[in-house]
């Protein structure tokens, strides 16, 4: 067995990106887009089209192939469509799309097809989760970009730097934590405007969000970064002594921990484990992030201590690992308040009075007859039965 587990290879950079323009000019794609705005409209439409197919026949397979579906896949397929037709007229054979990215992208389709899963055995539509993704998405990036700004001053505002280099997100620089807190608004901001209890989304969320973060972090694999202490340990990861974050005076061939790897399994794991928890649906009212925060936050304080990348220091700890604190401490915070104030199941996934149709049913301009068997004494039982004995 040690014969086969010496150590832990880095993939080579040509694995950092995906050649999509190489192969979008081998198929005459980017000679379509670009001879003219038609072509690039046919290139647009055509994307669109196999998006709304590949989404309708995963819907339909999981029996979940709905007017609201529909409606959500073909909107999107379309703006997705236009997009990329768009991007591809101003594409060259030399474009490509990083490794990294692939991974977070992945890791938010598992995270979405998870969640969805999740609430739709809570009695919701699928699609919901789309509403509330886009939001969450794209806070996710501009809190996980500022974050990683903030506690990387010298690499964007020390000296011979480019400010305007904060912009350009596509040359890496993201931190979970930050994508934690600005996810975390753009759910409430969809939850708010979809009707959706915040609690309910959270929960189904939390086994399907450490699954993405398992996902992206296999990213920092490919780009060969964020590793740890040097060990002698047989799955010790192998880096090149040429990489930037290589220790000044270690000798060539030494291996480091590849905590990529470690909170990867523990993610994972984490998922498991939370599934396991909620098998019956029965962990409600925000208590699932809850242990979400705990676990994640837990794992993290851990292995972010043996990364070799500098980060700014508080009180001689780095700031991810007080933010791992803090997770921790907000997580049995918030199981401990939602279990003294909700002890029993939540009602219902939606806010009151924001369930499907709830519009329809107070509306005053349709008129509706009592049934012919109610008298006025028979009036409609209490909401609160409580409300009536005071």
């Amino acid at each position: 067995m040690t014969d086969l587990l010496q150590s832990i290879p880095s993939p080579t950079p040509e694995w950092q990106q995906v050649p999509v323009g190489q192969w979008l000019d081998a198929l005459g794609i980017l000679d379509l887009a670009q001879g003219s705005w038609i072509g690039t409209a046919v290139v647009g439409l055509v994307a669109a089209l196999v998006l709304f197919v590949v989404v309708a026949a995963v819907a339909l397979v999981r029996g979940a192939l709905t007017r609201r579906t529909v409606t959500d896949a073909l909107l999107w397929s379309l703006i997705i469509g236009v997009a990329l037709g768009v991007l591809t007229r101003f594409a060259s054979p030399a474009w490509g799309i990083q490794t990294y990215a692939i991974c977070i992208l992945v890791g938010i389709l598992i995270a979405a097809a998870l969640t969805g899963w999740r609430l739709h055995q809570r009695g919701v539509e699928a699609g919901y989760v789309i509403d509330v993704a886009v939001w969450a998405v794209l806070l996710g990036i501009v809190f996980a970009r500022a974050f990683h700004v903030i506690s990387h001053p010298d690499d964007y505002f020390g000296p011979g730097t480019d400010p305007l280099a904060v912009l350009r997100v596509w040359e890496g620089g993201i931190a979970i934590f930050g994508s934690l807190i600005g996810g975390a608004l753009g759910i409430w901001i969809g939850c708010r405007s979809t009707g959706l209890r915040f609690t309910t989304f959270v929960d189904a969320l939390a086994p399907g969000l450490l699954l993405a973060q398992a996902a992206g972090r296999l990213g920092n694999w490919f780009n060969h970064e964020l590793f740890g202490q040097p060990t002698g340990l047989p799955w010790g990861l192998e880096i090149e002594a040429t990489n930037p974050a290589y220790p000044v005076g270690l000798p060539e061939g030494v291996l480091f921990h590849p905590t990529f790897a470690y909170e990867i399994v523990w993610n994972v794991l984490g998922a498991a484990v939370l599934l396991w928890l909620d098998r019956k649906r029965d962990v409600q009212w925000g208590r699932l992030i809850a242990l979400y925060l705990v676990w994640y936050g837990a794992g993290r304080s851990v292995f972010e201590t043996i990364r070799l990348d500098p980060s700014e220091l508080l009180l001689g700890i780095r700031t991810n690992v007080w933010m791992a604190f803090a997770a921790i401490a907000i997580g049995v915070v918030v199981w401990i308040v939602q279990t003294r104030r909700h002890p029993g199941l939540e009602p219902s996934p939606w806010q009151p009075g924001r369930e499907p149709g709830a519009e329809d049913a107070v509306d005053s301009e349709v008129y509706t007859e009592l049934p012919e068997s109610r008298t006025k004494d028979e009036e409609e039982p209490a909401a609160h039965p409580a409300a009536a004995t005071r």
